[in-house]
């Protein structure tokens, strides 16, 4: 179940990105928009229906663990096979606003995930109001992205062919949905078995063996876009969909039934925070900047790449001996 479950949720993105970018196109909008949004919604609807069902099921663990464990994997595994590809090149805007926004954003989990810490609570959990702070906090991201689109629509490609037509397109996109309902519903239900049976904690499984098949889009997405030299949609995949998991998949599962936090899952809120700080120092590297003379331009290079692909091994390891 957990094998077919990860078959449909990667088959089920897969087409309601194709289908949904195709709409996109016909828009005029950039890659940078199409990244930042659709690809970034369509790559975490996979988190979306597995928390959804995890927090109908009763199984927290898996939602918080799937969430913070995707967002990890998201930066220190697929950003960095995706730097080894090719360095990246990454916009000013992503660079000092996407990028910032994401450190925010896990910054005010942690503030809402400590009530015991802040509050001197008997216990930690995002309640619904966290939920619905954190849904704020997602409509100013799509107002932002919304200003962006306006921006960039005037230098957006032109298409004079569509892969696909509308209605194909508009088929794509709900079958898409269907096959990821479908999906994260067994995903849920084989993972909770699989942590039952080897006696381990639904949390472990929910931040690797979930987090990292549900990440399967983001890494196909991004893979493919590094090795068609498409940076924009690389980078802007990973940070709108890190966005996109703690502000609305979060914001909206907590909303719906509130989740209990453990105290540990603050180290792996510490990790989602250090790593995304690190992608943001990273940034600033100058060698390719001062290759294609580009002042302006930041950039993420294949020793980068390493770094955060040897970090996340470590974290794994960790994980394996923590749970």
């Amino acid at each position: 179940m957990l094998i077919v479950g990860f078959l449909l949720l990667l088959k089920g993105a897969d087409f309601l990105v194709e289908g949904s970018g195709s709409i996109a196109k016909r828009l005029g909008i950039s890659d940078l928009v199409i990244g930042l949004t659709i690809v970034a919604f369509g790559t975490s609807a996979p988190e979306l229906l597995v928390n959804l069902v995890a927090g109908f099921k009763g199984n927290t663990d898996i939602a918080i663990g799937n969430i913070l464990g995707s967002n990890i994997a998201n930066i220190l595994l697929i950003l960095g096979i995706s730097a080894l590809i090719t360095p990246m090149m990454i916009k000013k805007s992503t660079t000092w606003k996407e990028i910032p926004l994401n450190i925010l954003a896990v910054i005010v989990l942690f503030l809402l995930a400590n009530d015991r810490i802040i509050d001197h609570a008997s216990s930690s959990a995002l309640s619904r109001i966290d939920g619905l702070v954190l849904l704020a906090f997602f409509v100013i991201f799509l107002v932002y992205t919304v200003g962006l689109a306006k921006a960039e629509r005037e230098t957006a490609a032109k298409y004079d062919h569509y892969p696909r037509s509308l209605t194909i397109s508009i088929f794509m996109a709900l079958g898409g949905l269907a096959a990821l309902s479908l999906g994260g519903n067994w995903v849920v239900t084989g993972a909770v078995a699989i942590a039952r049976q080897w006696n381990v904690s639904e949390t472990l499984i929910g931040l690797t063996i979930v987090a990292i098949g549900t990440s399967l889009p983001e890494l196909a997405t991004s893979v493919v876009a590094a090795l068609k030299k498409k940076s924009d949609i690389a980078i802007g995949n990973i940070v709108g969909s890190n966005l996109f998991n703690v502000l609305w998949i979060l914001g909206l599962s907590a909303t719906i039934r509130p989740i209990p936090l453990d105290i540990t899952t603050n180290a792996d809120i510490g990790v989602c925070l250090a790593s995304t700080i690190l992608l943001f120092a990273f940034c600033f590297t100058p060698k390719i900047r001062k290759k294609f003379i580009l002042p302006h331009a930041y950039s993420l290079e294949r020793f980068e790449g390493g770094i955060l692909l040897g970090i996340y091994i470590a974290y794994i390891v960790y994980l394996v001996l923590r749970g």
